[in-house]
């Protein structure tokens, strides 16, 4: 078994190889997660063509959206099967369950062609894939971990960390190879199942690469020594002193991790196109350079954990992301897209309306269809990225809206018109137009040295340094909190809750807010709280790991 004394020495062969292999295959995993996350709209267009073209593509969302929910009962089913019949095995299970549901989704006929089946059998793939993804990183980890010699836990595991990051930056990397050598018609036709397709080939190398190993030291003592336990879902959540543990490791570590992780990555990108306008092509590349040049830092804070403690690295990127937040996106609007930064600074744009006419827009999945003259109008407003306010009125049916000194009455009778000639004041104000020069656009992937890109990458890169700082240390520091008789489980579930819903549904949630209130910013108050009551609470709770002994097997 790894000892203290083991800090100092080199890595092995064989833990090189148990590194290679689990980060390889989690690579491969999210990279079939996300495959779907990016080309939501055409897949939308394909298994759900039966709807207008809004409908389809909240339909695609929420089956997207399905892959995160299911993920937590994905880590109870298949952190049982890991701790009672081991690592190894049950992050097999995983990858063919996450590679097989992939690969399928891009042989699937779409709905024109098996009508109403297509979306049934596409939704049940996705939940397939979030319960596998969700039985994945906990094994992965817990796997990485139980290798590892003493003292150098941070910095085997962060390897695992990177896989989200570098799972992502293969998905873009393969659809943006597809489209640039098919077109975007095509691509949108047939060719965007060819990423699909790539999977069966990296299932193939992964499971062939897992095949070789052996289960973890720490599982085959257990189960030699008779001490693993029969009940892991009973033992880690039924029993107060370890359910504590886990509600404490979710709240007080990974809460804050999941929505830093997922602002920093997925709401960057989603702010870039649908609120700063800037195209898919430019966003996805500008994405791709800062994940590129920040993604070795999980390892620099993995190591760094290793000597400082994972707890000041995890908290203080929680701590300085809550802070940073407004003015960095404030400085990321300014650059991509001044015009309308300028915009919304310097327009008061105001919706007078009867208070009986305006309800609630929050709409976090996308689903509410909106009637109301009042709602519509603030509805159209906030896609269209303009910052208004709200006057009631009693008596102001339909409502109006005044853009800088224009009055437009949003008439639902006449609803085309009416959001033309709102458009059209609000670019007569100062809003900039479609396709305003101004606006950062990309003419090739290594267009990265003019000013306006190289400052937009530069502010992407810090928000993913936030990312690596929360997120390098994470496995560890979940490892190192649980037993190894409940590790799997307990570390799990805590994982993916915040990961999977805290983080997962920050995209969608954020803009409901931004929706609500008319400000294009409002939406930075879901992590920035969020990563708040992290740092408070795990600074309270939440004890240093690093020097734990992961090989005994009761709670500390």
């Amino acid at each position: 078994m790894p000892a203290k004394g083991a800090a100092a020495r080199p890595m092995t062969a064989e833990e090189r190889k148990v590194i290679f292999a689990s980060s390889l295959g989690t690579v491969f995993e999210w990279y079939d997660f996300y495959l779907y996350g990016s080309l939501a709209a055409i897949i939308g267009a394909q298994f759900f063509s039966q709807y207008d073209e809004s409908t389809r593509n909240i339909f695609a969302l929420l089956a997207f959206a399905a892959g995160f929910l299911v993920r937590p009962f994905g880590a109870l089913v298949f952190g049982r099967i890991g701790d009672l019949v081991g690592r190894k095995y049950t992050f097999l299970v995983t990858i063919l369950i996450m590679g097989l549901s992939t690969f399928i989704v891009g042989i699937l006929p779409g709905s024109a062609q098996i009508g109403f089946a297509a979306p049934v059998i596409l939704i049940s793939l996705r939940l397939l894939q979030g319960l596998a993804l969700g039985g994945e990183y906990g094994g992965a980890a817990t796997y990485v971990a139980e290798h590892a010699p003493m003292g150098r836990r941070g910095f085997y595991t962060s390897w695992i960390q990177t896989t989200a990051t570098l799972g992502l930056f293969l998905s873009l990397l393969v659809i943006l190879a597809v489209r640039s050598i098919v077109g975007e018609k095509d691509f949108a036709d047939f060719y965007w199942r060819v990423p699909f397709w790539v999977s069966i080939l990296l299932l193939g190398v992964s499971v062939w690469i897992r095949m070789q190993l052996n289960e973890s030291p720490a599982f085959q003592r257990m189960k030699a020594e008779g001490t693993h336990s029969k009940a892991p879902l009973t033992e880690a959540f039924g029993q107060w002193k370890n359910a504590k543990i886990a509600l404490l490791a979710l709240l007080g570590l990974v809460a804050g991790q999941g929505v830093v992780w997922y602002t920093g990555q997925f709401y960057a990108l989603f702010f870039l196109q649908s609120i700063l306008k800037v195209d898919g092509y430019t966003a996805n590349l500008l994405i791709a350079w800062s994940l590129l040049i920040g993604t070795i830092f999980f390892v620099v804070f993995g190591a760094l954990s290793d000597r400082i403690g994972r707890k000041p690295i995890i908290l203080a990127g929680c701590l300085i992301a809550a802070l940073t937040y407004f003015p960095l996106f404030t400085k990321l609007a300014e650059t991509a897209n001044p015009v309308l930064a300028k915009a919304v600074e310097t327009v008061q744009v105001t919706v007078t309306a009867d208070p009986k006419d305006c309800g609630d827009l929050f709409n976090p999945v996308g689903t509410r269809k909106f009637t109301s003259s009042c709602d519509l109008a603030r509805d159209y407003l906030s896609k269209s990225s303009i910052k208004y306010t709200t006057t009631l009125t009693p008596g102001t049916v339909p409502a109006k809206i005044t853009l800088g000194g224009t009055d437009v009455a949003f008439d639902t009778t006449k609803l085309a018109d009416s959001q033309k000639a709102t458009l059209a004041a609000a670019q007569a104000a100062g809003y900039p137009k479609a396709g305003d020069p101004s606006i950062v656009k990309m003419s090739n992937p290594f267009d990265i040295f003019r000013p306006q890109v190289a400052t937009i990458i530069g502010i992407l890169f810090v928000l993913v340094i936030f990312v690596t700082m929360v997120y390098g240390p994470i496995a560890a520091a979940l490892v190192e909190l649980f037993p190894t008789r409940i590790r799997y489980t307990s570390m799990s579930l805590p994982y993916h809750i915040g990961n999977g819903w805290f983080g997962g549904l920050l995209p969608a949630t954020a803009f409901a807010m931004v929706a609500q209130t008319g400000d294009i910013f409002y939406g930075l108050w879901y992590p920035i709280v969020i990563a708040a009551m992290t740092f408070v609470i795990g600074f309270l709770f939440i004890p240093e790991t690093k020097d734990r002994d992961i090989f005994t097997f009761e709670n500390r």
